[in-house]
């Protein structure tokens, strides 16, 4: 006799396990706890077996009936559902254990550790925001070329042309990875290239001219505002590396006494040197005063625990009546280029190096990060010494006019 609800609600557990039977092979196992299974008997390759189909009431009367003929369908095609449950269970797994998204976190994991910190949440969040939505339950070996193009024309239709870039450059290092582990065997993403639209170059804002660069040192003197601003402000072109390797330094990498300060290049994650000069020796004693007992150069204003914001050395050059279209943060460097080359005639293959920028050697190899050392510490301090007399308003060499 077929069950009912009506049936089912009216009968209380008894001290053993009662079934109440529906038909074809369906029953409901009563267990005296009170909870009710939905099981189903049934024979293949002549031994009797036992598939659970859920619990009641979660799963209804009805809907028990429909996965009892769904099994029942798979038996007359000669497939045990008790096997294909499992195999179907175990290709879920698969699928999720390989999906785009599963991938990537893994190999943010695996690399993340040697990034800096806001590098690192920012990748992240670009395939959070505009990958994972799109391919990030896919398994990464089924992924197309042109799905992978349709999710980064979502970036680039919006305007973010470099971002599009850069989230296609990670998608390549997540297929590399996905290759090295085996779970794909094809980079796709390297198939797209030159399928995006160009990133236009924009050169960064900087005073070259050496008379404006007098005007801007002095005026830098001269800032009233937060005095580790200030100190960092004097800084930045007497070593003009990147914003944010000034912004993030910490004094464990600072050797005043050997007048050197060693950390690791961000964007290409190999370890540089920079000499300090005299000036800058100066510049950092009085620093180590203020902030020495903490980790940054330069801590932010709310907290000593993290560097300032990116934004604080522009702000106060704003403030200073400096224009965006005038200087930038990466302004130091390319003021920096062209006067020790221009007017300095210091050797370029020194600059470059003291640029923390990909020099190689006449057999293609990368140079070490003492690679000329002696040569860029006379460098350091024959460009503090220069910077010196243009703030003091002495009689300089125009760029044009250099030999």
């Amino acid at each position: 006799m077929a069950l009912s609800d009506i049936a089912i609600r009216k009968t209380k557990p008894a001290e053993k396990p009662t079934k109440l039977t529906d038909g074809g092979g369906l029953y409901l196992l009563l267990n005296p706890n009170g909870s009710r299974w939905w099981r189903l008997d049934y024979r293949y390759g002549g031994k009797r077996k036992t598939l659970s189909m859920g619990v009641y009431p979660d799963v209804g009367l009805k809907d028990a009936r429909n996965r009892r003929d769904e099994a029942r369908k798979l038996l007359a095609s000669d497939v045990d559902p008790g096997e294909n449950r499992k195999a179907t269970k175990a290709a879920k797994v698969d699928r999720e254990t390989n999906s785009f998204e599963t991938i990537t976190r893994e190999w943010f994991a695996r690399n993340s550790g040697t990034w800096n910190a806001s590098h690192g949440e920012r990748t992240i969040r670009r395939f959070e925001r505009d990958l994972f939505p799109w391919i990030g339950g896919k398994p990464i070996a089924e992924i197309t070329a042109p799905e992978l193009l349709a999710a980064i024309r979502k970036i680039e239709n919006r305007g973010a042309i470099e971002t599009a870039h850069r989230a296609l450059s990670n998608c390549g290092q997540v297929f590399r990875y996905a290759i090295a582990t085996g779970r794909t065997t094809r980079n796709i993403a390297a198939d797209l290239k030159g399928a995006l639209t160009p990133v236009k170059a924009e050169h960064f804002a900087a005073i070259t001219d050496p008379k404006q660069v007098g005007s801007l040192l002095r005026a830098m003197d001269g800032y009233t505002g937060s005095e580790i601003v200030r100190h960092a402000l004097r800084l930045a072109p007497l070593v003009f590396v990147r914003p944010g390797e000034l912004r993030n330094a910490i004094w464990a990498d600072v050797d005043l006494e050997a007048a050197e300060w060693r950390y690791i290049v961000t964007k290409t994650n190999t370890p540089h040197i920079v000499p300090l000069s005299r000036q800058a020796i100066e510049i950092l004693t009085e620093l180590q005063a203020l902030t020495g007992d903490g980790r940054f150069l330069f801590p932010g204003a709310r907290t000593n625990g993290r560097p300032m914001s990116d934004n604080a050395i522009l702000a106060a050059m704003r403030r200073m009546g400096i224009e965006k279209d005038e200087m930038s943060g990466h302004g130091f460097r390319a003021m920096a280029r062209t006067i020790l080359d221009e007017v300095l005639g210091i050797r370029p293959d020194y600059i470059e190096h003291q640029l923390a920028h990909a020099v190689r050697d006449p057999n293609g190899r990368a140079y070490n990060r003492t690679a000329h050392l002696p040569e860029r510490r006379k460098m350091m301090q024959q460009w503090s010494d220069y910077l010196d007399k243009l703030k003091a308003g002495a009689e300089i060499i125009p760029l044009n006019s250099a030999a």
